[in-house]
């Protein structure tokens, strides 16, 4: 389960260097993830297996879901993570999530999301401004 959050530079190539407490769960089988598009503006990035159960779910959705299936599936990128524990980012996904240089790694769970680090700050900061959504009543703070 991967939690937490991670400021990261990409390297001239569009490389990320994952975090070392993340580098076993997302490589546990060839070194091979799955990164995405997320409709929010930013990446998902996916160890294999998690990928796989996400994609069916994705894939079953009916017709009337077929631009999510283009977003989720359509520019989905499998990519292998070197030696040094890098990710290269595709220039097409860095642009989609207005990546140039400063990341925010976060952990969601079974996934990774990766952000353009002032886009995650300004859309944090408009989140803390906001009501608590409802589904948080049962909770105690």
């Amino acid at each position: 389960m991967f939690q937490g959050a991670s400021s990261l530079s990409l390297d001239a190539k569009g490389r990320l260097s994952v975090p070392t407490r993340h580098r076993d769960a997302l490589g546990a089988r060839e070194n091979q993830v799955t990164i995405t598009k997320h409709p929010h503006g930013c990446l998902m990035v996916f160890p294999r297996e998690a990928w796989e159960a996400f994609r069916d779910r994705i894939a079953a959705l009916p017709m009337s879901a077929q631009w999510w299936k283009r977003i989720f599936l359509g520019n989905a990128m499998d990519v292998d993570m070197d030696a040094s524990g890098r990710l290269l980012i595709s220039p097409e996904l860095r642009a989609a999530a207005g990546i140039t240089k400063d990341a925010v790694l976060l952990g969601m769970g079974a996934y990774l999301e990766l952000w353009d680090a002032p886009t995650y700050e300004a859309r944090e900061a408009e989140a803390m401004k906001a009501d608590m959504p409802d589904v948080f009543n049962d909770f105690s703070f």
